[in-house]
């Protein structure tokens, strides 16, 4: 349009009064028409229009037909500038792209009367080596991962739980709670491994004590033992994998994180069957049938055995209650020690000083009620009232505090205590011994 065709509006809908764009003077709404992006038809309406007023240009009776394309050239005053217009077409594009793609994985059935539109399945590659997300620590681990049914209460199947491979050796570890009774009843202990194949084990011995079982079958020989790794390089907050059959649902995965380490907690139901655990701490979901599982890093390495839950009312229990987002494992370096123990013995044996205490009213140590004869801490200038504060320069808080200290040695080892007596504040160094359990 030339500034030689003035436009006069001739109806009073016009929105527009005084010249056209390009005379002297400025309409009072400024005026942008809108050329042409696309030959094809627009599939949406125009917007409402007042009658006797166009959209994007004057009346056909007065209007000219722009004689240059209005993209890339120099916006003139009151137009759109013409930067505005590629990126126009460059969205148009990634649109028609994304739509054309859409449409391209929606595969109609045409096999069959009254096809429907389906979505492709994708056919994804193998995750890599070296990843270390959740799914490929599931793929690594789950091999390696059984469950197991157990005799209990005079049930064949009275107890389930779960175990993984030690070795090529057919050695599986899981938790002594998960067997005990099928051991005590020369009962049938059954292992399920993730191709659903059974087969008969064996008790090659446990420990009440870290709640530790050794079962052997021939069946796993040709299964690939679970990488070892190290709880006491885990850290507060590190991603963690549950691997078990909590409620018999076999291969079952869960994950969270570390929640705390070196948390000291017994289970049991008696002086004779507590297990006294430094445990992992962790929020992955772990539920009754977890029992014995393996706890992994996302290296896909055992740091740790499942085996106990916290349940409402503060109580720690090993075959009762669900997940409260509060679950005990095992360390692996304690599995290790034991594990050693009874393939080479056939039992386990535990450390003790020969005292037994109870924590303070203040719960800020543990005081000393007995000093067993015979045993290191006779030997000691410990005497019964004193007050051990710390233990290895560690906080004693109670008397699950201590033991759970002492029980993360070997026999043969020693501690140093530091002891509270009246006013005086001193350290005594304390040999262990051994005990079969």
């Amino acid at each position: 349009m030339s500034n030689d065709d003035p436009y006069e509006p001739t109806t009073p809908q016009s929105p527009y009064s005084g010249q056209w764009p390009g005379q002297g003077s400025q309409p009072t709404q400024p005026y942008s028409p809108v050329p042409p992006v696309s030959q094809s038809p627009s599939p949406y309406p125009p917007p409402y229009q007042p009658p006797g007023s166009y959209y994007g240009q004057p009346p056909a009776s007065s209007y000219q037909p722009p004689t240059q394309s209005y993209l890339g050239s120099e916006p003139s005053r009151g137009r759109l500038p013409g930067w505005f217009w590629p990126i126009v077409a460059v969205m148009a594009l990634v649109l028609g792209a994304g739509g054309g793609a859409l449409a391209g994985a929606l595969v109609a059935n045409d096999d069959s009367p009254g096809a429907v539109l389906r979505v492709a399945r994708r056919t994804a590659p193998p995750l890599p080596a070296d990843n270390t997300s959740v799914a490929a620590v599931a793929a690594k681990v789950l091999p390696s991962t059984v469950q197991i049914v157990a005799e209990y209460d005079g049930a064949d199947k009275g107890a389930t739980g779960s175990g993984f491979v030690f070795d090529r050796l057919g050695h599986i570890i899981t938790n002594n709670h998960v067997v005990a009774e099928a051991d005590k009843d020369h009962g049938p202990i059954e292992i399920i491994d993730q191709d659903g194949n059974h087969s008969k084990a064996t008790v090659v011995g446990r420990s009440t004590v870290y709640d530790i079982a050794v079962l052997q079958t021939d069946a796993v020989k040709k299964i690939a033992p679970a990488a070892v790794g190290s709880a006491d390089q885990m850290r507060v907050g590190e991603t963690v994998v549950a691997f078990g059959s909590p409620l018999g649902l076999s291969a079952t995965v869960t994950s969270g994180i570390i929640s705390a380490v070196n948390r000291p907690v017994t289970t049991g139901d008696g002086t004779n069957s507590n297990s006294y655990i430094n445990a992992v701490q962790t929020d992955a979901a772990i539920n009754p049938g977890n029992s014995g599982g393996p706890l992994v890093n996302l290296q896909g390495e055992v740091v740790g055995v499942n085996s106990a839950i916290a349940s409402l009312g503060s109580q720690i229990s090993s075959d009762q209650g669900g997940n409260i987002g509060v679950g005990f494992a095992i360390p692996i370096e304690q599995v290790q020690v034991t594990t050693a123990q009874i393939l080479k013995t056939g039992s386990a044996q535990y450390p003790l000083m020969g005292v037994d205490v109870r924590p303070t009213t203040s719960l800020d140590g543990a005081t000393v009620e007995t000093i067993t004869p015979g045993l290191p801490a006779a030997k000691t200038d410990l005497k019964i009232g004193d007050v051990i504060r710390k233990i290895d320069g560690k906080r004693v808080t109670g008397s699950i505090d201590l033991v759970v200290a002492v029980r993360s040695h070997v026999p043969g080892e020693k501690v140093t205590l530091t002891v509270e007596r009246g006013s005086r504040t001193f350290k005594i160094l304390v040999g262990l011994d051994s005990k079969t359990g």
